[in-house]
């Protein structure tokens, strides 16, 4: 089985997205190899490169194509198809809800979740242009649909109108990293208190920031915000509330982090928490849980799913709540031992390997439906 995946969310800083393009990639590789099969990492830009082996064991393709370019191509008239930059494959796999066009490849799409559908004036140009029309019509052509949990495909059922059998649900593995060297907790802990992600509308950092404010009224000693993630620019505003009392001194925007240095974050910190609107998965919570970090999160997407109880679950609109659900836990080293037993036994549960056999059984299924439906013109 030749596999080619889009790696182009991967290229430059790894958000969720990308992590989850790059990780799948690494876990697919080893597992197709144990079959005879192989992995083609696709990338095109004008500027930026594809590294040369940043997966091990797998083929790369780096077309000098602006990626802009080529998907207004590839969305608008489903032209070139990927045959014809990247040879012969038996699967293409999109990273995102829109398909890769092919002449005779397998297509698979991935779906993290529906905002755009609720949400589309939160999304950059290219999304608003595209997803909403586009996205039903080739989720629904799809051999395939990966997604990364239940309430995804759940949605993805009733508001796209694909049927479950062609829906295979792959959540992100969790990260191999060293858990917290604070066991028990401390009571004097005062790590920071940790948000990790985009800061954009639908992760709801207005609503942390109030909650923040509250918990400092009834906890003037608590510890540091610290906000990690890039900005979109309908939220750039909110960095001007870090300057002003009582946040001024009291919380820092850090900008996009690398993987080393999140990790750090997470081990450092007091709790993490994610006050969402709506989440397709939700990383950095697994990524919390599987170094020993308590977390609090809003009730909404895939959260509680992914929760299932390890954590404190917060309506995202309540900011008072939010402030009590935090000071709970700092001020109460049995609760947030507790919270963090319970999260890395929860993280553990989820594997890259597993995902992968996972995926794998998805695109032998994918070809099987390919080879089913009538030849294309040529």
């Amino acid at each position: 089985m030749r596999v080619l995946i889009d790696y182009r969310p991967a290229l430059r800083q790894r958000t969720g997205v990308g992590e989850y393009a790059h990780q799948l990639a690494a876990a697919v590789t080893p597992v197709l190899a144990e079959a005879g099969g192989s992995v083609t990492l696709f990338s095109s830009s004008w500027k930026d490169r594809l590294a040369a082996g940043v997966v091990p064991g797998a083929r790369q393709v780096d077309v000098r194509v602006p990626v802009s370019l080529l998907n207004r191509a590839w969305h608008q008239w489903e032209w070139p198809p990927i045959e014809s930059l990247a040879g012969r494959t038996d699967v293409a796999h999109s990273m995102h809800p829109l398909l890769i066009p092919a002449r005779d490849a397998a297509q698979v799409v991935t779906v993290h979740d529906l905002y755009f559908l609720d949400r589309p004036e939160s999304t950059t140009a290219e999304i608003r242009r595209d997803y909403p029309s586009l996205t039903p019509l080739h989720a629904r052509r799809a051999d395939a649909v990966i997604v990364v949990s239940n309430y995804t495909a759940r949605e993805v059922h009733a508001r796209l109108n694909v049927e479950p059998g062609r829906i295979t649900v792959c959540p992100p593995g969790a990260p191999d990293w060293k858990g917290r060297d604070l066991s028990p907790i401390d009571a004097s802990w005062r790590g920071p208190i940790v948000f990790v992600g985009t800061i954009e509308p639908r992760k709801n950092v207005g609503a942390l920031l109030a909650g923040y404010r509250k918990l400092l009224a009834l906890m003037p000693d608590a510890p540091q915000l610290v906000l990690a993630g890039g900005v979109s620019p309908e939220s750039t505003a909110l960095l001007a509330e870090l300057d002003e009392p009582p946040l001024a001194g009291r919380a820092r925007h850090l900008g996009y982090v690398t993987d080393s240095e999140r990790q750090e974050l997470y081990r450092s910190g007091s709790v993490l928490v994610l006050p969402s609107l709506n989440e397709g998965f939700g990383l950095p919570v697994l990524e919390a849980m599987a170094v020993g970090l308590p977390v609090v999160a809003a009730n909404r997407g895939a959260l509680p799913e992914l929760l299932d109880g390890a954590g404190t679950l917060i309506e995202p609109d309540d900011t008072d709540g939010l402030a009590r659900a935090i000071h709970a836990l700092l001020t109460d080293p049995a609760r947030a031992q507790a919270s963090a037993d319970r999260g890395l036994l929860r993280a553990r549960e989820y594997t890259w390997r597993a995902t992968a056999r996972r995926v794998v059984d998805a695109y032998a299924a994918a070809i099987e439906r390919r080879a089913a439906r009538k030849p294309r013109i040529r």
